[in-house]
C-alpha cells in the first residue's frame, strides 16, 4: 500500500502574526481575541520560533480575550513551556494597542496573575508583583519576580561565558527538575547596574530579560540596604530597562514597575 499521498495530507494553519522586541528580547504576537488560534499546538509554537526554519524569537504570546481584565497574555517560551514574562508581557500591550485595546492605562491577566500597564511615550510600563523574600544561595541571590532568578554579583560580566555559567546552574542537581533563570549583576554606579541573562525555555543567552532585569535591580537594592522609594537603570545587550520599586524591609519589595521600549519590527502570514 502506498502510503506517498498521506504525506500530504497534514491540514496546515495559516497564521497571520507580528513580531514585536523589547530591548532585544524578541516575540511573535498572535490576535487570538476571537480565539482563531486557540488549537496552537506545542510542536507549531517551537516551529513558529525556530530560527532557521521558523520566524524566529525568544517566545510567542498569544492575546487572548479576558473576562477578568482587558485582555490575557498568554506567554509560551521558544520550547513550548509557559512562565511570565517582563519583556514579552510590556511587547503585548503595545501590540495590544493596535488591536483597538487603550494601553494608556490598562491591565491584563498573565500566568502569575493581575498586572496593570501604561503608555508613556514610546515606553511600555508595567507593574510586577512584590517580592517578600530573597533567598542567599552560596554566593549568589534566588528570588521569583514573575518567574524564577539566580542573580551572581560579579566585577565585570565580560570575564564570563553566560551561556556555559548559566547552564551550569540551571542544569545543577538544585535547579535542574523546575529550572530556573541565571543572571549575571555588574554594578556600574550607585543607580545603575549591568545585567547578561541566561533564560530557561530558550537555553541560550538573551539580549534582555524583564523578569531578570528586576530581579538583578532588587538585588542590587537588598544590597544596598536602604530602605524606600528607588529607581534602577539596567543594562543589557539589547538596551536599557528602567526598574522602581520600594524597598519596604529586609528581602520585601512593592511597587515595583519595569519600563522600557516594545518596538514593532514587521508582520506577515506563515502557513504551520
Amino acid at each position: 500500500m502506498c502510503l506517498c499521498g498521506k504525506l500530504f495530507d497534514t491540514v496546515k494553519m495559516k497564521i497571520q502574526f507580528s513580531k514585536y522586541q523589547g530591548a532585544g528580547n524578541d516575540f511573535v504576537m498572535i490576535n487570538n481575541l476571537n480565539g482563531d488560534y486557540d488549537q496552537l499546538s506545542i510542536e507549531q509554537i517551537q516551529s513558529l520560533c525556530d530560527r532557521k526554519f521558523g520566524i524566529g524569537a525568544d517566545g510567542l504570546i498569544k492575546i487572548n480575550a479576558s473576562s477578568a481584565a482587558a485582555f490575557e497574555v498568554d506567554y509560551y517560551n521558544s520550547d513550548g513551556s509557559k512562565s511570565f514574562c517582563g519583556n514579552g508581557a510590556r511587547c503585548s500591550v503595545a501590540f495590544a494597542g493596535t488591536l483597538g485595546i487603550d494601553i494608556n492605562d490598562t491591565d491584563f491577566i498573565a500566568i502569575d496573575g493581575l498586572h496593570t500597564a501604561e503608555r508613556i511615550a514610546s515606553q511600555i510600563k508595567i507593574k510586577m508583583h512584590d517580592v517578600t523574600a530573597i533567598q542567599k544561595v552560596e554566593g549568589a541571590f534566588v528570588l521569583d519576580t514573575g518567574s524564577p532568578h539566580y542573580v551572581k554579583c560579579v566585577d565585570d560580566i565580560d570575564d564570563f561565558d553566560i551561556v556555559d555559567f548559566g547552564r551550569g546552574i540551571r542544569y545543577s542537581s538544585k535547579f535542574k527538575a523546575d529550572g530556573i533563570n541565571v543572571n549575571l549583576l555588574e554594578r556600574l554606579d550607585e543607580r545603575s547596574i549591568r545585567v547578561a541573562t541566561y533564560e530557561r525555555g530558550v537555553e541560550d543567552e538573551t539580549l534582555s530579560c524583564g523578569t531578570g532585569v528586576t530581579a538583578c535591580a532588587l538585588v542590587f537594592g537588598e544590597l544596598r540596604q536602604e530602605l524606600g522609594e528607588q529607581s534602577v537603570i539596567v543594562q543589557t545587550k539589547g538596551g536599557d530597562l528602567l526598574v522602581q520599586f520600594e524597598r519596604t524591609n529586609v528581602g520585601s519589595f512593592s511597587s515595583i514597575f519595569l519600563t522600557g521600549p516594545a518596538k514593532f519590527v514587521f508582520q506577515g502570514t506563515i502557513e504551520v
